[in-house]
């Protein structure tokens, strides 16, 4: 397998239950499939348990609850025989800060050791801030309180403890922290004393946390990937298996956490073997382009998830839409919500990254009032709209990248009780280098831009998207729900993939994807039928009210049920487990009536009666019962059409697993459950024998395997252009190359048609993959979408 002959991906989430020899079990399935490569979570050393590998303990091994190197290895054989290359995800901007502290060695030598241990500069540690301590807030109370109740003791590192192993430490329940050579001798509290760590409550993260960590994840703590030795010491291991033919591609996790991400691709793109791709998560808001100076393929999917969803949302609903929203008291301002998540994610989430730039904006303005910068750092942060600016100390700055941050301060200038603060600080984040500190105010700049990204991560993502329900499926990473519907932004954004990222990939759901593709999918059919949304809405309008429960949490529960409610492919209702289990987390996401610290276990409760009541026989039932029952064409609709462009847009379509068959899974954990692959395979069997789709699961994955399968026998077609043929606003045509045509319904009515189109299709016989049928000349849509809502025409060669 070559690495450069990526047409499609698949992911596959590991853990210890779903290992390399469970995934070699799917490698056929995948091949017939007609993915190009298996594309996979995590492979490092991570938390024992772990169940998506994100939180690395050992750069060094490949995680033997996976099955270890040899296990990778396996399944690399395999998938290379079977003509499939491996893409691997990496993670490098962060590992474990977890109890117990020896399981990560790089973590315990910089405990042990301090400021002076050899692995102190791998950790993004504000070393100033507390006297050469790390800050460590893992206790249930004071350190005074936990001492005096006897919970930490004094003991030596236990057989199987790795580097504690014969060594004095401190216990706290799972935790073990290391002694430092010479200070063993005295009580508990006077070996504390004289540690390179400082033990705190929880509560007092504010004040004693001081290093740089995944977004509020205390236990994911920074590395510092831009120093040349750390970068080799915890790629080294991938980018020898890359070599060696193992792993073929990368995906990189959160670059934007990462102090330089352009030199940290440049170093990663020089050190990999000749032609790997790699993929970033990169989000883009709104207008927002890829850096073109990035060496990669493109990004990971969301914004061509963004610009589907879009063509796919109907505007002549949008004011019924509206309408229902305001009527539920919800707030009609997208912007209004989003502003007032930002800005309490820096006021109580992200207190310490807040307040370490507070102490480096100190030293480049001394001149300034601390209260006044630190408004003007907030101010400035919550402005910022999108995850991260491109300002490289010691470098230019791309012009768009500027232009977006003068515009943040410009905004924040206007709002700011402080703005000639506020610009001062501006200018040194624009220009860190001609300030009278340019060390510190590169620092400042750099961390600057490495603390927005979780401002907009927690902010909207994981606040407003959990407040603001006008129409839940819009609410994705990426996305902008109060963005006017239309095909425009796919057809520009289509056309910016082929002329700069004719690699990047496409998406539709991932582990992080808030709901699935076919939830949403249904949600968008439901919102095209002004009827059947205004009745949802007004039965659980006066329902809330009876269960004391606030209108948009009651808008958020009949959408839900709506998306996700009956059985998908797999078989799993949505009982009151698992609506109960998502609105629990969504609600406290929300932090507006609980939250994970607070919970209001009465409100919780009304909201669970309210649920249970949405499933139970009864007229709740019944409403959102009728609304899909209504809507039965228009959702096939919607879900074949979307999945079929996906596939076909320029770019390599990636594949969540389980996803090519109707999935209704809602945020993680609800999207990890186990996918019976020899379901998938036993369907896939059927339709290659020619028997007929007998479910929608079926046709969606006769879509997904007919338009995999072409995408590697014409790589030429989907390596071109996208041409956009003129069939009305109700349907979505377009050429890939000059010999493949997708036509998609794309605002259908309730059976799942559209109005009759007249489309010619260029010299030729034309055959359409899902159904057969040829055709030639001038054809009626209606023709053309007899058996299916889409099609996929291929023109005879020679």
């Amino acid at each position: 397998m070559h690495p450069h002959d990526v047409t499609s991906t698949y992911r596959l989430q590991l853990h210890a239950d779903f290992t390399f020899e469970h995934a070699r079990a799917v490698v056929p399935y995948l091949r017939d499939l007609g993915v190009s490569h298996v594309y996979l979570s995590p492979v490092l050393t991570a938390v024992p348990g772990s169940e998506h590998g994100y939180d690395v303990l050992d750069h060094t091994q490949i995680n033997p609850e996976l099955g270890g190197r040899d296990g990778l290895e396996q399944l690399a054989a395999d998938c290379h025989q079977a003509g499939l290359g491996v893409v691997v995800d990496v993670v490098p901007n962060h590992m474990a800060l977890t109890a117990p502290e020896w399981a990560s060695s790089p973590v315990w030598q910089v405990l042990h050791d301090g400021p002076r241990s050899a692995r102190a500069h791998w950790f993004d540690v504000d070393w100033e801030a507390l006297d050469g301590r790390i800050g460590l807030p893992v206790l249930g109370a004071s350190l005074a309180d936990v001492l005096a109740a006897g919970e930490l003791t004094l003991d030596t590192g236990r057989p199987g403890e790795g580097p504690a192993e014969g060594q004095p430490v401190v216990r706290y329940y799972e935790h073990v922290f290391p002694v430092a050579e010479g200070t063993a001798g005295g009580d508990v509290a006077e070996v504390l004393a004289r540690q390179h760590y400082l033990l705190a409550d929880w509560r007092e993260a504010e004040a004693t946390l001081n290093y740089r960590r995944f977004f509020e994840v205390d236990s994911l703590i920074g590395v510092r990937v831009e120093e040349v030795d750390v970068f080799e010491d915890t790629h080294r291991l991938l980018l020898d298996l890359n070599h060696a033919g193992v792993i073929d591609a990368f995906r990189i996790d959160h670059p934007d956490g990462l102090a330089d991400p352009q030199d940290y691709l440049r170093r990663l793109s020089h050190g990999a073997a000749p032609g790997t791709p790699v993929w970033v998560e990169k989000i883009l808001e709104g207008d927002e382009r890829l850096p073109e100076t990035w060496e990669c393929s493109g990004t990971t999917g969301y914004d061509a998830n963004a610009a589907l969803q879009s063509a796919l949302t109907l505007s002549a609903t949008a004011g019924t839409v509206d309408g229902a929203w305001r009527q539920v008291g919800g707030n009609p301002s997208l912007a209004e919500v989003v502003t007032a998540a930002k800005r309490e994610a820096v006021d109580l989430l992200l207190t310490p990254e807040t307040a370490r730039l507070l102490r480096l904006a100190l030293r480049v303005l001394p001149d300034r009032e601390p209260d006044a910068l630190s408004e003007a750092l907030r101010d400035l942060l919550v402005e910022v709209d999108v995850y991260r600016a491109y300002v490289r100390p010691g470098h230019d700055t791309d012009p768009a990248s500027a232009g977006r941050l003068e515009d943040a301060i410009g905004r924040a200038a206007r709002t700011s009780a402080h703005p000639h603060t506020v610009r001062a600080v501006g200018a040194v984040l624009l220009a860190p280098d001609a300030s009278h500190d340019p060390v510190t105010a590169r620092d400042l700049a750099v961390r600057f831009q490495q603390v927005t990204g979780p401002v907009m991560a927690k902010g909207i993502e994981d606040t407003a998207f959990y407040r603001w329900h006008r129409l839940v499926a819009l609410n994705e990473v990426g996305a902008d729900p109060a963005a006017d519907a239309g095909t425009g932004p796919l057809l520009a954004w289509a056309q910016h993939q082929v002329e700069h990222w004719p690699l990047g990939m496409t998406t539709l759901s991932t582990h992080d994807t808030k709901r699935s593709e076919d939830v949403r999918a249904r949600l968008l059919a439901v919102a095209a039928d002004a009827g059947a949304w205004q009745a949802c809405t007004d039965t659980f309008a006066t329902a809330a009210e009876q269960h004391g429960v606030d209108g948009p949490t009651a808008h958020l529960i009949w959408q839900t049920v709506v998306g996700a409610g009956g059985a998908d492919a797999s078989g799993r209702e949505l009982d009151e487990a698992r609506l109960s289990t998502y609105l629990t987390k969504a609600l406290r996401e929300a932090k507006q009536h609980t939250t994970w610290i607070a919970v209001d276990e009465a409100y919780e409760s009304h909201v669970a009666d309210l649920a249970s009541a949405a499933l139970a026989e009864g007229p709740l039932r019944e409403v959102t019962d009728a609304a899909l029952a209504a809507n039965l064409g228009r959702v096939r609709a919607v879900i074949l059409a979307q999945k079929l462009l996906q596939l076909t847009l320029p770019g390599v379509p990636d594949t969540y697993q389980g996803c090519e068959l109707v999935d209704l899974s809602l945020v993680d954990p609800d999207n990890r459950r186990p996918v019976d692959f020899a379901d998938r395979a036993a369907r896939l069997a059927r339709l290659d024998a020619d028997a007929p789709p007998q479910d929608l699961s079926d046709e969606k994955l006769l879509v997904t395997a007919s338009a995999l399968r072409l995408r590697q026998e014409r790589p030429a077609s989907f390596a071109g252009g996208l041409t956009a043929l003129p069939v009305g606003e109700q349907l979505l045509a377009y050429l890939r190359g000059d010999d493949v045509l997708v036509l998609a319904v794309r605002q259908p009515d309730a059976h799942g048609a559209a109005p009759e189109a007249a489309l010619d299709l260029p010299v030729g016989t034309w055959t359409d993959r899902l159904t057969g049928a040829q055709h030639e000349g001038s054809v009626s849509t209606v023709d053309l979408l007899t058996r299916l809502p889409v099609a996929l025409l291929v023109r005879a060669s020679g």
